[in-house]
């Protein structure tokens, strides 16, 4: 596996796969065909049904200028597409193609070209799955977080630092701004509301609620408006970690370098998950993204509160195995509705996870790798509709009450 540091991006929401991507793979064809006058860009698959609401037709014009940029939503599906966010690029120079390249964007803010050698990326983690990990742990008698900083390059533990004060820094912003997100559904913010909400009798479960869930909202809220965050493991799923981590940091009082270790232990559940399945919405559904966050975020809240190696991997197994089947049908396209709600329910389910972990870890039947093979093998199985294109779901009957 590679880095984790490929899990954890900072950049502008509100989409890693359908913003950062074609950023990404916009930056590098502009530079590749400096001398153009004139870029064309067709969109396919899941990029050309929610790519508008997304804003990535917004990113890419602003990639490109200032030269003329015409950005084609296109319902074809082109031969030899191998992922549903695939772009093409073409550059014209006085009416004539000088230059033309197909990118993917596969997820997390990552990309893959097609017809070129991939980049030989470094496998920093020799280990393929959780019981490799697992065992290679046993020997050497590490916890999780160990093995990620003896097996990352030097470096690692000031990335992640970097990460958390970022996370912190997007929550605050989001529980100081109030109005409403940008586009038609005229989203009101909330995180500030839950945040300042005062009850009359204080119960812990209903506080905890609120909080994590006023943390969620904050960060999800900043990403719906383009605001910097960090993908964890993407753009739409953003909120999940930091909610559930600051709450446990505030509660627990603990410091921000054992805020660091859980998101090296998160962060290697998310690179299980990404190189044996999926964390792209458009090829697994919502279940790649907000699932796999909240595995992320169970595992590391485990390893926060000292539990064992064995119960990190289950509470990580009960959130992704929850999360099966779980559909991707923004309304509009926008990652809004029900995007930032459902950021706050995973935050409050990664504790939940923990929590079940610490009591049942001996009674386990289905491991966290079987899991992760189960979860990319149901997204294959998902129709095409309820995978990131909004056409279907809550995406096609709210347009349907609208019709009426």
């Amino acid at each position: 596996m590679q880095s984790i540091r490929e899990i954890y991006k900072i950049g502008k929401g509100p989409s890693s796969s359908h913003t950062m991507g074609p950023e990404r793979a916009a930056r590098i064809f502009k530079a590749e065909h400096p001398d153009a006058d004139q870029y064309r860009v067709n969109l396919y698959g899941s990029l050309s049904k929610t790519g508008k609401g997304h804003g990535t037709d917004r990113v890419l014009y602003e990639v490109l200028a200032p030269a003329k940029v015409e950005v084609l939503f296109s319902d074809e599906i082109p031969e030899g597409m191998t992922h549903p966010n695939t772009l093409d690029f073409f550059a014209l120079k006085e009416g004539k193609e000088i230059g033309r390249m197909r990118a993917a964007s596969i997820g997390g803010g990552d990309i893959r070209i097609e017809g070129r050698q991939e980049p030989e990326e470094e496998e920093v983690y020799p280990e393929n799955s959780f019981a490799e990990v697992e065992e290679f742990c046993r020997f050497r008698s590490l916890d999780l977080a160990e093995y990620v900083f003896l097996t990352e390059k030097p470096g690692i533990r000031e990335f992640l630092a970097g990460v958390w004060n970022q996370m912190k820094q997007t929550i605050k912003e989001g529980l100081e701004t109030e109005g409403y997100l940008p586009g038609p559904l005229k989203v009101e913010r909330k995180a500030m509301k839950l945040y300042d909400f005062e009850m009359e009798h204080f119960h812990p479960q209903v506080e905890e609620c609120r909080l994590i869930s006023a943390y969620a909202y904050a960060t999800a809220e900043q990403n719906a408006d383009c605001g910097t965050v960090v993908t964890a493991p993407t753009c739409g799923a953003c909120g999940v970690v930091p909610a559930a981590f600051l709450y446990v940091q505030k509660r627990r009082n603990l410091s921000d370098e054992e805020m660091v270790k859980g998101l090296a232990v998160a962060g290697l559940i998310g690179n299980l998950i990404k190189h044996n399945a999926s964390i792209s919405g458009a090829e697994c559904g919502c279940q790649a993204e907000i699932g796999s966050a909240c595995a992320m975020a169970a595992a590391g809240l485990d390893y926060l509160y000292g539990l064992s190696t064995n119960q990190i991997q289950y509470a990580a197994e009960i959130a992704l195995e929850h999360h099966l089947g779980l559909t991707c049908d923004p309304i509009l396209g926008l990652v809004q509705v029900p995007c930032i709600e459902r950021n706050a329910v995973a935050a409050m389910r990664a504790m939940n996870c923990c929590n079940l972990s610490f009591f049942l870890s001996d009674t386990q039947r289905i491991s966290f790798d079987i899991a992760v093979r189960t979860m990319y093998e149901t997204g294959k199985s998902i129709n095409r509709r309820f995978r990131e294109t909004s056409e279907g779901g809550l995406a096609k009957m709210y347009g349907r009450r609208n019709q009426l």
